[in-house]
């Protein structure tokens, strides 16, 4: 008799591209993950994979039995989803955020996921947007909430709110009055995000859309960092307007008028199309009810 453990082995090794990748995914020994697929193997009297490569590549068997195993376990969570109890289900949830994200809802979003799954471990993960998307690319993470900027048949989107961002400076350039020309922010330091935000990207895009060159720019990738310069007069940047609205109130920053004025960012909580039969979409839908970008964490500035 067969078991899910030795199945899910055989489908983490083929996923991963090798026994060492699986043993990690699995969190668990790569001797003890060997010993599963070699149960596999005497249960079936054939080999499943080619022992003369160094990748574990799949015998024509083990090709075949994989098909049937891909199906299996998702028919198993399928079955865990609909008719098990959430208070009893325990698995491990590894989610990525942006720092926005980090700084504002995050507390909520975890604490409406414990609500839902109380047994569930979440394993947070705070990088950039970029990284992040490599991270559910490689099925190290998996759900992001990140820009909806990448656009990809591999992931399911679910839409969340849109971020309003404003060009701010500090007190002591606080001498804009009225609308500013987009092209006029030539003549300060920009601070922006870089192409390995999320937001960065978008307005990366977008400025050049514009045709604005800017000539000086420090690029920083941290969002704390980049409010702190801000307001120690280094030059202006794009913040997010309603979660600062209380560092605007204070005269701390200054909101800058621009014709035009900048897009606003879309947020989603992404996750792999193959990977829509667990609890990926009900978290997703718990991100879309707890997102919530107006408000900084308590004790932040």
């Amino acid at each position: 008799m067969i078991t899910f453990k030795q199945m899910e082995a055989l489908y983490w090794i083929a996923e991963c591209g090798s026994f060492e990748a699986a043993a990690l995914r699995l969190n668990m020994s790569q001797s003890a993950i060997s010993k599963r697929i070699q149960e596999l193997e005497d249960t079936f009297e054939t080999p499943l994979f080619d022992r003369s490569r160094r990748s574990a590549r799949l015998t024509e068997k083990g090709v075949e039995l994989l098909e049937h195993v891909r199906e299996l376990l998702a028919r198993r969570d399928q079955l865990l989803e609909r008719v098990g109890a959430r208070d009893v289900q325990l698995r491990r949830l590894r989610l990525g955020v942006t720092e926005l994200t980090a700084l504002t809802w995050l507390p909520a979003f975890v604490e409406a996921i414990r609500q839902a799954y109380p047994r569930l471990q979440i394993e947070p993960s705070v990088e950039l947007s970029s990284e992040l998307y490599r991270k559910l690319e490689g099925d190290e993470l998996d759900l992001i909430v990140v820009p909806d900027v990448f656009q990809d048949a591999r992931f399911v989107c679910t839409p969340l709110q849109s971020v309003e961002n404003a060009w701010m400076c500090g007190p002591e350039l606080s001498h804009f009055d009225g609308e500013v020309a987009l092209a006029d922010l030539a003549q300060y330091t920009v601070m922006t995000q870089g192409s390995s935000s999320g937001t960065g990207l978008v307005y990366e895009r977008w400025l050049a859309e514009q045709g604005v060159h800017l000539p000086r720019m420090i690029t920083s990738q941290n969002l704390l960092v980049q409010v702190g310069l801000t307001i120690s007069g280094i030059g202006i940047s794009y913040l997010p307007r309603q979660c600062l609205s209380q560092l605007v109130e204070r005269g701390a920053l200054q909101v800058i008028r621009t014709r035009p004025r900048l897009p606003q960012v879309r947020y989603g909580a992404l996750y792999r199309t193959d990977r829509s039969q667990g609890i990926n979409p009900a978290v997703a839908e718990l991100a879309g009810q707890t997102c919530d970008f107006s408000r900084l964490l308590l004790g932040v500035f």
